[in-house]
């Protein structure tokens, strides 16, 4: 089914190259700023990094009801607007989340309008399913109780994000967080495909099983963590460490920031990325004009892997779950 029009008030002109066309028609630009980590920065830091992204020439900004950014965000993207930094908001694609809280057929809807008032927006470029897990409703917020876990109405779920879809709240919709699995449980009854499913993805968690599976579906990846993560039980970057990249980056004159993001935007993938500084936002989109080599590819493809985030990333510690953990995870068995 396509997406709602536009306005056509205005062009969508993206700075730089865009991934392959989401199930909307539109293009998913291929790199943008994230807010998951930015509001620990102060309120000031976080505005002035959206609207330096916005002047270097992001054009998608990925927040979610459970990160407490959506309202900072909307602010930006207005702002940005009156001082003609853009030319409309339609200009910039704008990604919001419904957290496991609020991942209950009857409360999917209201938690997107709950988003776009606190955007200030009429409509969200795309809208995921933050997470394949529904959780004891109340506000969004982790670590949740793992008691709190209930089984997911992943078939009522997901017809209520086809009816935001349909009332042109959401221009695509789509999930994050979602195995090969997951994904075939859900594509058995949808009546609108997700046009994307946003991942974990980098050079030392490349998911080569989840990525063969998506392309043959028409589903587009995002990536988040495309620079990698850190336990919290350590202080080792896996990407920005590995020595690997590091060799191909002295080689070919490039950080090794930007050798993972080169290396993501060759597998077809579109990414967010988040830092507060603007010459480091200038050097993330700067991956466009060469390319790596063979060698380079090969090399990354030999990379040990490692993956940051797992189930346990958002649940306390202690507790038991009646749902089985295996059920909501997202590592590729």
């Amino acid at each position: 089914m396509a997406s709602p029009g536009s306005s056509g008030r205005c062009s969508r002109t993206p700075g730089f190259p865009a991934g392959p066309l989401g199930g909307g028609g539109r293009a998913v630009p291929a790199v943008g700023l994230g807010t998951a980590s930015l509001r620990s920065v102060g309120e000031e830091s976080f505005r002035g990094a959206l609207l330096a992204a916005l002047e270097v020439g992001y054009r998608h900004i990925d927040t979610a009801s459970v990160y407490g950014s959506e309202r900072v965000v909307g602010e930006a993207v207005a702002g940005a607007a009156r001082r003609g930094v853009i030319a409309c908001r339609e200009e910039v694609f704008v990604t919001t989340k419904v957290w496991c809280t609020q991942c209950h057929p009857d409360l999917v809807l209201p938690s997107l309008r709950e988003s776009l008032q606190n955007l200030q927006m009429e409509y969200v470029d795309m809208y995921l399913v933050h997470w394949p897990m529904s959780v004891k409703p109340t506000k969004p917020h982790y670590p949740m109780k793992r008691e709190d876990i209930m089984p997911m109405d992943l078939r009522g779920v997901w017809q209520a994000m086809e009816e935001c879809h349909q009332l042109g709240l959401a221009k695509m919709i789509g999930v994050s967080n979602f195995t090969t699995k997951k994904l075939q449980e859900l594509l058995a009854f949808a009546k609108i495909p997700p046009a994307v499913n946003q991942v974990e993805l980098n050079p030392v968690w490349q998911q080569k099983k989840l990525m063969e599976f998506c392309k043959a579906k028409g589903i587009h990846v995002t990536a988040y963590f495309p620079l990698g993560g850190r336990h919290s039980t350590s202080t080792v970057n896996p990407v920005l460490d590995s020595d690997v990249l590091k060799e191909i980056a002295a080689a070919k004159g490039k950080s090794v920031a930007q050798i993972s993001l080169r290396w993501i935007y060759e597998q077809g993938a579109s990414m967010v990325t988040t830092s507060t500084k603007r010459e480091r936002l200038k050097e993330n989109i700067d991956i466009f004009d060469w390319q790596l080599s063979d060698e380079d590819r090969l090399k990354i493809s030999q990379i040990p892997q490692h993956k940051t985030v797992s189930v346990l990333s958002i649940l306390c510690p202690d507790g038991v779950s009646s749902v089985e953990l295996s059920e909501v995870d997202v590592v590729e068995v």
